[in-house]
């Protein structure tokens, strides 16, 4: 399908993890403006336009481990699936000091149509496959960018985001990654780890799946052998985080 909102790999994997990536690709659907926000090329190659790198991460980890995943096939500049559906950053009209010019007429009936093209379809696939098990642990995938407009370079190579509601997991990742020579690692950085109406409070939070969100930095996974070089490194230990908890 031109306009599929997601794609599934390892759909028939039985492993408790179930690794999700939100912000897989810049790609603007068809439906929307012809396949084009009206920004130039190089801002589509941002981190405004998707979490770079993260994909090719994502799909490797999975395959290590023997996980099922689920990714997004739309821009999270047509519509953020890691938003609720009433957050009002859900359609950006400007992002790090990118202005949206198809976003900028957006109204209700134009919400309203993206979320059933787009973020209702993803989330339900995602819904139906956290529910495959009882057991099931739910690992969201993202990147950063090392630096926003007017802002300071961050230094983590590595970020662990978690809510207040549920730290078991992603604490235990922290102390553990902590432990690994060469990584500097950041709780809840470089941003809080909580949004109501996100997909880790919409599908682990609420239900009461163990979680923990990744965030890697976008210059050390830009290139596939790095990509390659942290999911090798994260497999093992996320299973052994896994097994020593009593989750």
């Amino acid at each position: 399908m031109t306009d599929a909102a997601f794609h599934i790999l390892g759909a028939e994997n039985d492993s408790r993890w179930l690794f999700t990536c939100d912000h897989a690709t810049n790609r603007v659907p068809v439906c929307i403006g012809g396949g084009s926000l009206g920004i130039a090329p190089a801002d589509m190659e941002r981190h405004i336009a998707y979490d770079i790198g993260i994909a090719g991460v994502t799909r490797r980890l999975a395959e290590r481990i023997g996980a099922p995943a689920i990714f997004t096939d739309f821009s999270r500049l047509v519509i953020d699936p890691n938003r609720g559906e009433d957050d009002p950053t859900l359609v950006m009209k400007l992002y790090d000091a990118t202005v949206i010019p198809a976003n900028r007429n957006v109204d209700a009936a134009e919400t309203e149509r993206r979320l059933d093209a787009f973020h209702r379809p993803y989330h339900r696939a995602l819904e139906g496959l956290a529910a495959r098990r009882k057991d099931t642990v739910i690992c969201a995938m993202h990147s950063y960018t090392p630096r926003l407009v007017g802002r300071g370079e961050r230094p983590w190579h590595i970020g662990i985001l978690y809510s207040h509601l549920d730290p078991r997991l992603a604490v235990a990742l922290i102390e553990r990654l902590r432990a690994e020579e060469g990584i500097v690692v950041g709780e809840n950085e470089p941003y809080g780890g909580h949004l109501e109406g996100d997909s880790i409070d919409r599908h682990a939070l609420k239900p009461g799946r163990p979680n923990a969100l990744i965030e890697i930095r976008q210059d050390l996974i830009r290139a596939e052998d790095g990509q390659i070089a942290w999911a090798d490194r994260l497999a093992p230990i996320l299973d052994e985080v896994l097994r020593a908890s009593d989750l």
